[in-house]
């Protein structure tokens, strides 16, 4: 099992707005295509505008195949269209449970 741990700081203001656009454009496309969402996170306390996206993958190969289909479709690209340039900064990662982790 393999974790996509995705974090974007967005522009001041527009945290709201992209959630919403997230959940109204991006999240059904992404579940069309069967992607498993762990947790979808908003900052409180700390470095404020963040949104924390965490999706789980059998492995690679499954991650790849998945992300090329879901951004073909259509609706990815209004989703992309909608959200603009909301992101000031992204930072993607794959990363794998330890042992004794509950999710691995």
């Amino acid at each position: 099992m393999i974790f996509d741990v995705r974090t974007y700081d967005i522009r001041p203001g527009k945290l709201k707005a992209f959630v919403d656009i997230f959940g109204t454009y991006g999240k059904p496309v992404a579940d069309k295509h069967g992607f498993k969402m762990v947790c979808y996170l908003t900052t409180k306390i700390g470095r404020l505008n963040q949104v924390l996206h965490i999706w789980q993958f059998e492995d690679l190969a499954q991650w790849e195949q998945m992300r090329k289909v879901r951004d073909a479709d259509p609706g990815w690209k209004l989703y992309r269209e909608k959200y603009g340039d909301m992101i000031v900064r992204q930072e993607d990662k794959i990363m794998d449970g330890a042992p004794f982790s509950p999710l691995r």
